[in-house]
């Protein structure tokens, strides 16, 4: 019998599909927790599907274990990480009737006694320098006076992220004081309630009503600008081991702030050991990210953040000891890790839709290998349709031609 994983998304997201593919091909059943016409509803090896309802989502997740009976749950998310985390509080206050989600989630997620530190940027990163890692100068902070500080000690430019956010949204980089002010305004105050509304009616994205509802406040966090290039690792992990692991350089992004679209496989032992000994310190388990930036003039990783859940480069099966979904399936069944051969001999990827939909024309879409999914047609055909809404100028042969041709399924 295959052991069943619940992916847990709270909006839509084209990488969430992507890592169920990757599942369901490492042997696992898979079902889904989601938004309605989320992407990975497209997913023809996704065999249940559970709505996730923002505006009561402890209810929609609880719904989904009782009735899918997971093995593990991967959450995709930073909300569904909160989610996760609450629930876990909710079912421990139980008793002896939530012992079972209590030890799925930590089965899943790792020890409880991490939780908190998960979502919170300034301890992590404190937790990090204990370790020895490279971090740069990070704090918070509560009003103008405490972010002028900060500037008058590291300089401009200085980055300013907001708690419990993800994909870029709660990420500003300040070049002057104005710049960083009127940043550390917008990510401390709570979203606009119209954009909520929006968000929710258009994309089914819940995930700002209640902050807005609430006028629920962000812990903002000032963070030294450290010049290079973005990297980017991404974990599956047991009981404090890393089994697993894939490392990125950045050489292309949805927008300055937003989510990787081009990545170049690296190997990097600083970022490497820097996974290791945090997956260690908070005996994690599951799937996990780390962003790092690798120093313009020496390459030396600086770890910025941690992503506690599954990346967009996660799916991604690139030969012994770079395929998670293997990993975990070995971890969970017992059974010696199976891996697939490798998707490519290229070192550089293109994530499909999202370089894509940056920009049909861009150099990677032929030059590296395209990423696009050719045996889930509905998937890619939804992507596509994506992009006629963003651009009707674009016809079904002209997307067709901007694919990788080498990959075209013979007729």
């Amino acid at each position: 019998m295959k052991p069943t994983v619940l992916i847990a998304a709270t909006f839509r997201w084209f990488p969430t599909a992507r890592l169920g593919m990757a599942l369901a091909n490492a042997g696992f059943a898979v079902a889904a927790v989601c938004p309605p016409r989320h992407p990975i509803c497209s997913i023809r090896t996704v065999s249940k599907l559970q709505v996730y309802r923002g505006l009561n989502a402890l209810a929609s997740f609880s719904e989904a274990i009782a009735k899918v009976n997971p093995h593990i749950v991967i959450p995709c998310d930073d909300l569904a990480v909160q989610h996760l985390h609450q629930l876990y509080g909710r079912e421990r206050l139980r008793g002896a009737r939530g012992e079972a989600v209590c030890a799925l989630l930590e089965r899943s997620l790792g020890a409880s006694a991490s939780f908190s530190i998960l979502g919170a940027r300034a301890p992590f990163m404190k937790l990090a320098e204990e370790e020895g890692i490279r971090v740069p100068a990070t704090a918070i902070v509560a009003n103008d006076d405490e972010l002028r500080a900060r500037i008058s000690e590291w300089d401009l430019p200085i980055v300013l992220k907001s708690d419990g956010t993800s994909g870029g949204d709660g990420v500003r980089i300040a070049r002057s004081l104005d710049e960083a002010q009127q940043a550390f305004r917008t990510l401390q105050a709570p979203p606009l309630l119209a954009r909520a509304v929006k968000r929710a009616l258009l994309d089914q994205d819940t995930r700002w009503v209640w902050p807005s509802l609430l006028r629920r406040r962000s812990t903002v966090n000032a963070q030294a600008f450290v010049a290079g290039s973005e990297a980017t690792s991404t974990v599956a992990c047991w009981q404090g081991t890393v089994l697993a692991s894939l490392h990125f350089e950045v050489l292309s992004k949805q927008d300055a702030s937003g989510p990787s679209t081009v990545v170049r496989l690296i190997e990097h032992p600083e970022m490497s050991a820097a996974a290791e000994r945090m997956v260690r310190r908070l005996n994690l388990s599951g799937m996990y990210g780390f962003d790092f930036m690798l120093e313009a003039q020496s390459s030396k990783a600086y770890l910025i953040e941690i992503n506690p859940r599954a990346t967009q480069v996660g799916h991604l099966t690139l030969g012994p000891g770079r395929d998670l979904p293997a990993a975990l399936y070995a971890a969970l069944t017992g059974r010696p890790i199976q891996e697939s051969s490798p998707v490519t001999d290229k070192d550089t990827i293109t994530l499909f839709p999202h370089e894509w939909l940056r920009n049909p024309e861009s150099p990677f879409l032929r030059s590296s290998y395209h990423d696009v999914p050719w045996e889930e047609p509905e998937f890619v055909r939804l992507c596509v349709g994506t992009r006629k809404k963003r651009d009707r100028l674009y016809s079904q042969r002209g997307w067709a031609r901007s694919l990788s041709p080498a990959r075209m399924p013979r007729r």
